[in-house]
């Protein structure tokens, strides 16, 4: 905590310039000329000799800033805005001033404290990139570790207002510009060249304004430079940095890795002889679940099967309150980029201790579930167990084997573990089928990358229905582990995804309107009402799209202390259980079973319990942030690949409409692109929003969601992942769109472009 200003005391004259220095030390945010003299009790004629102290103390570099706010050179202020940039040995939070004059010297460092209390419910936990306004400590000398100062947080600044980034380009003259990575402010930013710093060509950099004259052109400062993504082959560093994603574990965290040892077979049981196996995608970086499942030999359940589900014992190795810990919880998540991982839990665990290897024996959190022959779940039971990967299948080997091509590793497992896994299948899915979940078909594009990082295909994989097989084998062991915790009434994480709003699905049923489609206009939709839309949908031309607009109208999935029930699944609970190496959600989960079912050591604290709904809002964006830096490297990757097209034509579907332009997306690649309004044939066109509808004035053309059109590549910029198009398709006739009053505003052919249109 800051200190008080000292109580002054003058009997005459002005304060010395060490009363001075101490007062704008300990002093608020806010210590101009009149905050000193108020405090110096520095009256009439004495203000301007006042003045003339502050001027010379300003000269001599013992303070900076001007009348209105003064600091003292070189040291930070008893409130400051700072930029959490990493961490130190121990996982601790390391902050920065976000604002800095280079001239004073280095950055200084503080260290973060925790927050006091308890703060708000629900409020999230810091991480690297957040910026803080914090109470500032000065400590006498440095501490042991080498701070000059202590960080008290007293709020976290909204992300919105975060840093900037671009990549540098250096001009032959000296000096250079910016090309920010933000897609929405694409404009170049020079930079003069005392403000390069360590920048070389290509380098991704922060960047901040900097001070220009009344009429000059504005200028940056790079004040930080964080690694070039082309020379490392690694283009996702952008997205990285851009979200503040940790991305090297601290000395600390990593010297408690290098310790732990596996369990022994004591007291778990013994599933080594069960022929578990896993099933992953080709290039899996990660094996944290197994499953099994074999006919029931109990009388009373004729037909039914037994499905075990086996998961890596991620909290034998995962301690609450440990180093390793805490850095699992402030990553929240692994994020998978097309050119690398950055995991949640380090290399030794994820892809070693805790991965489920062929032939290797690991520790496990397992369920045993008996289903009846219609699928129906008829009960379960946790355990802590050793066992023993009979294989590591991918997902085409095991669809292989069971369509009669097993591969020499397949072969053997064919009749003993993947029959009885399909076969124990066939009445899970009678069961989902009764349920009812959401069906959305939404194909994801692939990127493939060749040895030098570069892209060489984009494919969209087929799902097959091994795909579908461990999904739901999933499904079911999360819902056990919500019904096992509740009926111990022990905490519960719960994956909640609640029904869409009234709003969206007000604007949804006027799109189907006029694909002539018809959601119900019940109060109460359930997913099965969807599914029949979507089922409809399929004869129609734009059934993709129509998939998608039906999921844009659902609500986004997230983490919960309270359990508001899955919409999409058609599941009344649930919670994630089945990936803690790669989720902390299902570390939490798998915490609790351990204390709610007396399963040894590594149970939920009572602290973790107090802290569910913190601790869930802030999993829960770490989530949002991981999809956001995910989806814009893939944009940045296709844009990169298709930068060398640029002028081609391609077939596109409109995949959106706004005011200023229609987004597309291609056909061939699932690319997704802008056409802005001003560049469309030579009309006026206004939009119409409930219509999801570009509408010419005079010709009465309209372009609409979901049309199929054709479109020229016009500009492509790879590290922001932008494409620009050109329509090529003329607009429809058929006066499927109502002419007359529109919302927004209209554009013509010769109308200026707003910044984000050129």
């Amino acid at each position: 905590m800051s200190r008080k200003p000292k109580e002054v005391r003058r009997t005459t004259g002005l304060p010395s310039k060490q009363d001075i220095l101490e007062y704008v030390r300990t002093a608020g945010a806010k210590t101009g000329k009149r905050e000193i003299a108020r405090a110096f009790h520095v009256k009439g004629g004495e203000r301007v000799a006042l003045k003339g102290l502050l001027s010379e103390m300003a000269e001599e570099g013992l303070l900076r800033g001007n009348r209105k706010g003064f600091k003292e050179r070189g040291f930070l202020p008893a409130v400051a805005v700072l930029e959490i940039v990493g961490r130190d040995a121990d996982g601790e939070l390391i902050g920065e001033p976000a604002a800095w004059d280079t001239a004073e010297g280095q950055r200084p460092r503080a260290l973060v404290l925790a927050p006091r209390g308890k703060g708000r419910s629900g409020e999230p936990v810091l991480g690297q990139g957040d910026r803080i306004l914090a109470r500032i400590t000065r400590l006498e000398g440095h501490d042991v570790d080498g701070y000059r100062y202590e960080a008290q947080p007293i709020k976290r600044i909204p992300r919105t207002e975060r840093r900037l980034l671009g990549i540098f380009r250096s001009k032959a003259g000296g000096g250079g510009i910016v090309d920010p990575i933000d897609r929405r402010e694409l404009r170049e930013w020079p930079v003069a060249s005392d403000d390069v710093g360590t920048a070389k060509e290509g380098d991704l950099v922060r960047f901040e304004l900097a001070r220009a004259h009344r009429y000059g052109v504005p200028q940056v400062r790079i004040v930080e430079t964080l690694g070039n993504p082309g020379d490392q082959r690694k283009i996702s560093l952008i997205a990285v940095h851009a979200h503040g994603i940790p991305d090297e574990f601290p000395s600390g965290v990593l010297g408690e890795v290098r310790a732990l040892e596996p369990p022994c077979c004591d007291g778990r049981v013994d599933l080594r002889g069960l022929s578990l196996v896993t099933i992953d995608p080709e290039d899996a970086r990660d094996h944290d679940d197994a499953v099994h499942a074999a006919p029931d030999a109990d009388p009373g359940n004729k037909g039914g099967f037994v499905v075990h589900v086996a998961i890596a014992d991620v909290a034998h190795y995962v301690r609450p309150a440990s180093r390793l810990d805490r850095e699992a919880q402030l990553r929240g998540n692994s994020v998978y980029f097309p050119d690398r991982v950055v995991p949640m839990l380090p290399e030794r665990i994820s892809n070693d201790l805790c991965s489920l290897r062929e032939r290797e024996e690991r520790p496990c959190l397992a369920v045993r579930m008996v289903f009846d022959g219609h699928g129906t779940k008829k009960g379960h039971v946790f355990f802590r167990a050793m066992m023993c990967s009979a294989a590591k299948l991918s997902y085409q080997e095991a669809q292989a084997a069971i369509e009669g091509r097993p591969s020499a590793r397949a072969l053997p497992l064919l009749e003993s573990a993947l029959r009885p896994l399909w076969s124990a299948y066939a009445a899970l899915a009678a069961a989902r089928e009764r349920r009812a979940p959401l069906d959305l078909d939404l194909p994801e594009r692939k990127i493939g990358l060749d040895s030098e990082g570069r892209v060489q295909s984009v494919t969209t994989p087929e799902r097959l229905e091994a795909h579908r097989l461990i999904e739901e084998f999933m499904i079911q062991a999360n819902v056990a582990a919500a019904e096992a915790l509740e009926a111990k009434r022990a905490p519960v994480l719960y994956r909640v995804h609640d029904a869409p709003s009234q709003e969206k699905l007000a604007a949804l049923r006027d799109f189907l309107s006029g694909l002539g489609l018809k959601l119900p206009g019940a109060a109460n939709l359930r997913a099965g009402d969807f599914n029949r839309v979507l089922q409809r949908a399929k004869s129609l031309p734009s059934s993709d799209l129509v998939h998608e607009v039906v999921l844009r109208a659902q609500a986004q999935a997230q983490y919960s202390a309270e359990n508001l029930g899955h919409f999409g699944l058609n599941l009344r609970r649930y919670a994630h259980f089945t990936s803690p190496i790669r989720r902390y959600a299902d570390l939490i989960v798998h915490r609790s079973l351990i204390r709610a079912l007396g399963l040894g050591a590594g149970g939920l604290t009572d602290e973790e319990a107090q802290r569910l709904v913190q601790i869930a809002q802030a999993i829960s964006e770490a989530e949002r942030r991981a999809m956001a830096a995910e989806r814009e490297t893939n944009d940045r990757l296709i844009a990169g690949y298709l930068a060398d097209r640029v002028g081609a034509q391609f077939e596109a579907r409109i995949s959106g409409v706004t005011r200023s332009g229609l987004f597309v997306r291609l056909t061939e690649t699932g690319a997704d692109g802008f056409v802005p309004a001003a560049t469309i044939g030579n009309d006026y066109w206004r939009h119409h929003e409930h219509q999801h509808a570009l509408v010419g004035d005079r010709s009465g053309e309209a372009y609409r969601l979901g049309d199929a059109v054709r479109v020229r590549l016009v500009e492509a910029i790879a590290t922001a992942g932008a494409l620009r198009f050109e329509m090529l398709s003329e607009g429809k006739r058929d006066g499927a769109v109502a002419r007359g009053p529109a919302r927004g505003r209209r554009f013509g052919k010769g109308f200026r472009r707003s910044r984000s249109q050129r």
